[in-house]
Formats: structure tokens, C-alpha cells, sequence
């Protein structure tokens, strides 16, 4: 299993992200030379991508003032600096609109300007590396109406490079109003997949608008640790209401995230440079990969390849969704579903692809709401079993 990192000691924010950044400091360096190759192949180097991010810092104050002293911490405790742990968490910013394109990006300056920086580049031994740009996370949120248990569910694939589960932390940690959060995230960022103690469980699928990084608004990896202290999918609507329409503050980039709560109920929140919709269940079961379905966002659609295979995904994945009543074991062979091949819901990695750029379901999630429960499979979920994970401990009554 990840390791796991407990924070729940610290007496301030500025401490949580010591504890962090001491106990994942090899971990975040690989998210950075990961990443650092990631944006080179988008012809932005790392001393860019670090520049970058830097402009978010006032916005994710404005969110939340803890995050960015939590973020100081952790650049302490890691020795990386402040703009390298703000590039992790503005990654989704960063990269282009047309990164699941098949559009060639220019990165020859780049690799030499991070070589320069001492930035070994991990894909220097791969022919091609147009596979990082294909394949992606398949979600599903199931109703208490839905559910074989009477409560909700939500269960998702992370696909991503597979060289990133060796950066792969369990989170234990709390969010403003006190209540604990335990989040399986990369390295080096402040959350992504996870649920609190509330049994309000979010994932994510990301989404590319063509607007995205055209405007300063909430980095999404902020945005799923500010949701994760929320009590309810009623409550994270009135974040996010609050977000654009009360501070005017937006969204910074393009994503989707799925959640469930302890009430029974599921949805799934886009978000984008242009605004935020709600995809509501169908049956009691609403599923999402990785383009728009709201109407009100078609328009914000950036071009991707074919290799990306939302879409296929998300029609095997309403599938599943029609095989009601739905359980653990159901979300678990939903999550094993291997019918479209090396593009499936899940995806091993393709032989045929220089192992080094390979993409793969680097981990499988299945999260129950009441009582708040986790399961993790820590590798492909063909190969692995699901372990239940310890949540953190409870820091308020709820």
C-alpha cells in the first residue's frame, strides 16, 4: 500500500506541510522530475513552469490563507522551493489546452533548459512520448436509491503515467472547520482523490478547455482539498456557487469531480475558466470520463485525440451504471472492466509503448459514505486486490 502521512499532530497549517514535506521528500522529487519532463513536452521548462504557477498564489489565499501557509511548510520541509510545490498543484493550469491533443508541441529548449537546471529527463531513453498525452479516469457516483447498502457510493480509476504510483501518498489531514480529510494524492500536492470524516467523498477526472490557463482562477488540486472539507454534495454546490458568483475568484482550468455524500446523494461538478455545471444521476447512477456533457460547457471542448477514448469509456461505463442495485463489488468490477483493450476503464499498459511513457491505472478507488470507508488497489485492478485503508482519525463530531 502508499505510505501513509499523518498530519493531524501539527498545531498549525505552516506544520502540516513540514510533516509532509519531510515525510514524502523523495516522493515529491519525483513528482517534480515527472512533471518537470510533462511541461518540457509542452515546451515549458521547469524555471517557467515554476513562474507560472507563482501568479496563483494570491488566489489561493483568497480561498483559503491555511493552504498557502500549509504549502510554505512543505516547501520547507521538502527543500523544494515554494514555485516548484505551486507547480505540482497548478499542473492542470499549467499544461496547455491542447495537451490531449495530437498537436506537436516544441520542447528542444526546454529539455535544455531544465537539463541546465539539473532535471534529469526520465523519458530520455523512449523513441516517442505521444503516449502521455492519451488515456485517462473513468468515475462513478451511485445514490443511496441505487445502492445495494442504502448508501451512497463513488468509485474511480486514476490513469495517468505509470511512473507517478511510486509518488503515490495516503494524506491524513483537516480541513478549516476542523473535521478530518484523508486524500490519496501525488506527491507534493495538497489533495485529490478522498473523503472526510463527514463520508463527503470527492474524485476527479480531468477535462481540457479551450480557455484553460487563460485566466487566474482556482487551481483545481486546491479546489478538490477546499470541497474536501465540505459536509455534504448540497454543500460543495454552495462552495463552488460561492467561488465564482460571491468572490468572483473562477476556476483556472478545466475538470470534472465526482463526489458522493452521507445524505445518499452523488453528482458530478464541471468546472471550467467559463463556469461550472452540475451533471445530475440518471437512475440513481451518474458516470464521467474525460470531455464535457453539460450542456452549457460543450462549447468549452478543447480538442483531443483519439487516443483519449473518453467517450467509448463513458458508454461502457453507463453500462455498469444500468446494473442496478449497485455495491462494492460491482464498483470493483466496473473498475476491472478490460473490454476496449489497452483503452479500457481499465487500462494496463501497452507493451507496445516504451515502458517509460507508458500510461495505466496507476490505482483503483471505491469509497463508501456512511460509514465513511476506503478501499485502494494499489496497481492495475486486474492485478490487485482492493485493501481497505485506515481513514484519519475523527477531529470533530460531526
Amino acid at each position: 500500500m502508499f505510505p501513509c502521512i499523518d498530519t493531524l499532530c501539527a498545531t498549525s497549517a505552516f506544520e502540516r506541510g513540514q510533516i509532509y514535506g519531510q515525510q514524502a521528500k523523495d516522493r515529491i522529487q519525483h513528482s517534480v522530475i515527472t512533471y518537470a519532463r510533462l511541461f518540457a513536452a509542452c515546451g515549458i521548462d521547469w524555471v517557467g513552469a515554476c513562474k507560472r504557477a507563482m501568479h496563483f498564489e494570491g488566489v489561493i489565499a483568497q480561498v483559503d490563507a491555511d493552504l498557502m501557509a500549509e504549502l510554505q511548510g512543505m516547501a520547507e520541509g521538502s527543500g523544494q522551493s515554494l514555485g516548484s510545490l505551486l507547480a505540482l498543484n497548478c499542473r492542470t493550469e499549467i499544461l496547455p489546452p491542447t495537451f490531449f491533443s495530437d498537436e506537436p508541441q516544441l520542447a528542444h529548449a526546454a529539455l535544455a533548459a531544465n537539463r541546465a537546471a539539473g532535471l534529469p529527463d526520465w523519458l530520455a531513453d523512449a523513441p516517442w512520448d505521444g503516449a502521455l498525452k492519451d488515456g485517462e479516469c473513468t468515475a462513478m457516483g451511485v445514490t443511496a436509491a441505487a445502492s445495494r447498502t442504502g448508501q451512497a457510493w463513488l468509485a474511480q480509476n486514476w490513469d495517468w503515467m505509470g511512473r507517478q504510483r511510486e509518488a503515490l501518498v495516503l494524506l491524513h489531514t483537516q480541513g478549516p472547520s476542523g473535521q478530518s480529510i484523508t486524500t490519496l494524492t501525488e506527491a507534493g500536492m495538497l489533495a485529490k482523490i478522498g473523503i472526510n470524516q463527514s463520508g463527503f467523498a470527492l474524485g476527479l477526472n480531468i477535462l481540457r478547455s479551450h480557455r484553460d490557463g487563460s485566466r487566474l482562477g482556482v487551481p483545481v488540486h486546491v479546489l478538490l482539498r477546499h470541497l474536501l472539507d465540505c459536509r455534504s454534495v448540497a454543500h460543495a454546490r454552495e462552495r463552488l456557487h460561492a467561488l465564482q458568483s460571491e468572490l468572483g475568484l473562477g476556476f483556472g482550468a478545466a475538470s470534472n469531480v465526482p463526489c458522493a455524500d452521507a445524505e445518499g446523494q452523488a453528482a458530478c461538478f464541471e468546472v471550467s475558466p467559463a463556469g461550472w455545471a452540475e451533471v445530475r444521476p440518471v437512475h440513481g447512477v451518474v458516470v464521467h470520463t474525460n470531455h464535457f456533457v453539460c450542456e452549457s460547457l460543450l462549447a468549452e471542448q478543447a480538442p483531443v485525440g483519439p487516443g483519449l477514448s473518453s467517450h467509448s469509456r463513458l458508454s461502457t461505463a453507463e453500462q455498469h451504471a444500468l446494473k442496478t442495485p449497485i455495491g462494492q463489488a460491482e464498483l470493483e468490477h466496473f473498475l476491472r472492466d478490460e473490454s476496449n483493450g489497452f483503452l479500457s476503464i481499465c487500462r494496463s499498459p501497452d507493451p507496445s509503448v516504451p515502458p517509460e511513457s507508458r500510461v495505466e491505472s496507476v490505482a483503483g478507488i471505491v469509497m463508501h459514505t456512511q460509514p465513511p470507508a476506503m478501499w485502494v488497489a494499489c496497481d492495475v485492478p486486474t492485478r490487485v486486490a482492493f485493501e481497505l485503508v485506515p481513514l484519519a482519525r475523527a477531529a470533530l463530531p460531526v
